[in-house]
């Protein structure tokens, strides 16, 4: 099963004769509507079979699909400059990064109080918060808060 298999991405024949077609010969765009429904790292991990699946991984349809509906909102967060040029698989993999968001805020430890970023798998928006960075409105009173250290903690 295992020669069969390497036959067809080489585009080699299923019998082994080299003379079938192979999974090269799917046309790119065919490709791109599977991939749609994938998850991103099996899309990279696909990718490095042929040319036609890497040319289909690296289509703005398929990581368009990818991207939350707010990403826009997330590049806001960045520089233009930084994502200015890029293809959607290049804005899919610079959201996968946490982005610092407010001031970006950093603790004596280089801790970010604040970022958020887009998960590799789920295309889902994850935000960190740290309990530092917090305010609750109304109680800022200094005798509703104190910090407890405990050999747990980070600070």
């Amino acid at each position: 099963m295992g020669a069969t298999l390497s036959n067809l991405t080489e585009g080699g024949g299923a019998n082994g004769t080299g003379n079938g077609p192979g999974l090269g010969d799917i046309p790119e765009s065919c490709v791109a509507c599977v991939f749609m429904y994938l998850t991103p790292p099996e899309i990279c991990n696909l990718a490095r079979l042929n040319r036609a699946f890497r040319g289909a991984a690296s289509s703005n349809a398929v990581w368009d699909s990818k991207l939350p509906s707010n990403y826009q909102d997330l590049l806001d967060l960045l520089p233009p400059d930084r994502h200015l040029n890029l293809s959607k698989k290049g804005i899919f993999a610079l959201l996968s990064r946490p982005i610092p968001f407010d001031d970006g805020t950093k603790l004596a430890l280089g801790l970010i109080l604040q970022e958020v970023w887009v998960d590799r798998v789920t295309s889902g928006v994850c935000m960190s918060i740290s309990a530092k960075a917090m305010l609750i409105t109304g109680i800022e009173d200094r005798r509703y808060w104190s910090w407890i250290q405990t050999e747990e903690s980070s600070q």
